[in-house]
């Protein structure tokens, strides 16, 4: 069996190529960058991220992203053989949430057996030619080896690269109407509900598994590993998460690992932490599910604070533009990179924290949610502010209020069919100036949540008819609030405000 799993590896089959794939669901991806002093961005090696996305049987539905290292083989592995283990019977609609738990469980457990396995002849020869290199033979130069020791260190560089990786891993399932996330390492997943009156609420399903978890933290410290530590390196062998598939250093060779010398057991695993059941009744919404590379692009551009908020309106600006699926995936996928790169050339605060991005990928999976009628052009860069309007719908008497996504260009974009170069780099955006004009995109919100407007044209309505009176100096109250808009702006521009007199109308 090992020898199959290993000969399938080396090939270019899967052995899920006859399931099919979800139409419900779109992905967008981009590879790693290394900005130079110019700006210009360079490959640092090639993509390691995989994904997932099939229906099976019985109103079962499966979707996973996942998050490689030091190759793509561990990816790509677990993507092939989560799925097999997963879609091919194991699962139907008689199944309680504790029987879907098991399995889940069990799958994962299954891929990380699996996995070594396929390295097990690898690992043994390595052991073996190892036995003939002198001891202390690294200090020495390669070209002072013998040439059966240069033939050995090759030798064993090759096998280096052929088992070493690993991957983190956020994997959704759906049956019999009911959501699981299912997730290994730091990977993220998103759900956003509409309710009916047009609010939407935005929940991140579970934590990562990273050192500054303190459920992980707790669990490593009970196997006599100093968690103090680890909080402080911030990393394990090179990696922030606690939990992951594969990285076959962490899981046999932890006791020479001075961070995990300690430890009375295998203190990196690749067990789940399971969340759900989720039920999907009458849910209008939709899924997303995130890599590391993505997550942490957004949050290095603009701090985590409004990461998922700003992430969901993104996907909710680009249901409401597009037709395609895939289209809005790639889309979000794109905005984060030039959100990014922007922030990195602009030299503000955060573009220390900008200098490169690991690989990205974004899975969105829509609920009941309806996608737009025409292709229009997405909007190019810029970031979404968000500002609150009173919205009143011709098909109910009760009011609330939208939320639209006022998206601020980035330098040298296309904004409305007009090439501009924009001066928001270091102020505020002011009348008359020759800032770039703002694009709007609907998208009904509440408190961190958001998603795209109901698309019945009644944004505006019945405008005419309730016109507000100007008051005794002669202006209208005002029904716009920027507030949070100026909040984020502040935040983004915190070096100009001291030169710019502040935010907001004078």
């Amino acid at each position: 069996m090992a020898a199959q799993r290993r000969n399938l590896m080396q090939s270019h089959q899967s052995w899920t190529d006859d399931l099919p794939l979800c139409q419900m669901c779109g992905v967008g991806t981009a590879t790693n960058c290394v900005y130079g002093p110019d700006g210009k961005g360079t490959l640092s090696h090639p993509n390691e991220d995989g994904h997932l996305r099939f229906r099976g049987e019985d109103g079962c539905f499966l979707y996973g992203v996942f998050n490689g290292y030091d190759g793509s083989r561990v990816a790509s592995f677990a993507s092939q053989c989560l799925t097999a283990e997963l879609l091919l019977g194991q699962l139907n609609s008689s199944h309680t949430d504790n029987d879907v738990r098991r399995i889940l469980t069990q799958a994962f457990d299954v891929v990380e057996k699996s996995y070594f396995e396929t390295i097990d002849d690898a690992l043994a020869e390595k052991a073996h030619l190892s036995n003939y290199l002198p001891p202390h033979n690294e200090n020495v130069p390669f070209h002072q080896l013998s040439p059966q020791s240069q033939k050995v260190q090759e030798r064993l560089k090759e096998l280096e690269r052929e088992v070493s990786g690993g991957a983190t891993a956020v994997v959704a399932l759906i049956l019999n109407s009911k959501l699981y996330i299912a997730n290994v390492g730091t990977n993220r997943a998103l759900l956003c509900k509409s309710s009916s009156d047009g609010q939407n609420q935005v929940q991140q399903i579970g934590r990562p598994h990273s050192t500054d978890n303190e459920d992980e933290l707790q669990r490593l410290a009970a196997l006599g590993v100093d968690s103090a530590r680890v909080r402080q390196a911030g990393q394990i062998a090179g990696q922030s998460s606690t939990r992951r598939l594969g990285d076959y250093r962490v899981k046999f060779n932890y006791n020479e690992i001075d961070l995990l010398s300690a430890a009375k057991t295998r203190p990196i695993i690749a067990e789940p932490e399971i969340h759900g059941s989720q039920s999907l009744d009458s849910v209008t919404g939709f899924l997303l599910l995130m890599s590391e590379g993505l997550i942490n692009a957004l949050e290095s551009a603009h701090g985590p604070e409004q990461a998922n908020q700003e992430i969901v309106a993104m996907v909710a600006a680009e249901l409401a533009l597009q037709t395609s699926l895939e289209t809005v995936s790639q889309s979000v996928v794109e905005r984060v990179k030039r959100l990014h790169h922007d922030v990195y050339v602009s030299g503000r605060q955060r573009a220390t924290y900008c200098s490169r991005h690991e690989d990205m990928t974004l899975l969105i999976r829509t609920l009941n949610y309806p996608l737009a009628d025409g292709v229009l052009t997405p909007t190019q860069g810029g970031r979404i502010y968000p500002v609150s309007v009173p919205y009143s719908n011709s098909q109910s008497t009760s009011k609330t209020s939208v939320t639209l996504s006022l998206v601020m260009p980035s330098q040298n974009t296309l904004t409305n069919g007009t090439n501009t170069a924009s001066t928001l780099e270091e102020g505020t955006p002011t009348p008359g100036s020759q800032s770039p004009t703002a694009t709007l995109q609907s998208t009904n919100t509440q408190t961190q949540s958001s998603s795209s407007s109901s698309g019945d044209g009644s944004l505006f309505r019945q405008r005419g008819s309730q016109a507000a009176q100007p008051d005794e100096t002669g202006r209208v109250p005002p029904y716009v609030d920027f507030s949070q808009f100026y909040h984020l702006w502040g935040s983004d521009h915190s070096d100009s405000q001291s030169t710019q007199g502040g935010l907001g109308p004078q």
